[in-house]
């Protein structure tokens, strides 16, 4: 049995532990909880099987993952979009922490952060192509 894909329009906030889980999502595809859970302990810290395995659960419950129940092994999927997820939680985070200015939060991390020249050009060609458009 499939479990039902639960619309994520809501826009549920993922935990810090739950990004981790998503960004193994994102990045190698449908997963079992083994392999999500080999790849944060590779990359992150030690985390107990069973922890991963519960979040995951909860994950789905709270429709940030969707649950494959047709093979012995289940397979979780993310439920939403990388980039979807990403956007939503900047347009949050500039919201809460600079009453949404995209441009104060810029001059905060160019004013924190030795940026380098190659950056700076990278930065410089976006703002270039955004002024282009229509």
């Amino acid at each position: 049995m499939k479990a039902a894909r639960k619309d994520n329009s809501n826009n549920i906030e993922p935990t810090k532990s739950e990004l981790e889980i998503l960004q193994v999502l994102w990045k190698y595809g449908p997963s079992t909880v083994r392999f999500v859970n080999d790849h944060l302990n590779k990359q992150k810290r030690e985390v107990p099987y069973t922890s991963t395995l519960k979040l995951m659960q909860i994950m789905a419950e709270k429709g940030l993952v969707v649950r494959d129940e047709r093979q012995m092994k289940h397979v979780y999927s993310p439920a939403a979009e990388e980039n979807k997820t990403k956007s939503f939680l900047l347009n949050r985070f500039v919201e809460t922490m600079y009453n949404g200015s995209a441009s104060s939060l810029m001059m905060q991390l160019l004013g924190n952060k030795n940026t380098s020249k190659k950056e700076l050009d990278a930065i410089k060609e976006l703002i270039k192509k955004m002024d282009q458009q229509p």
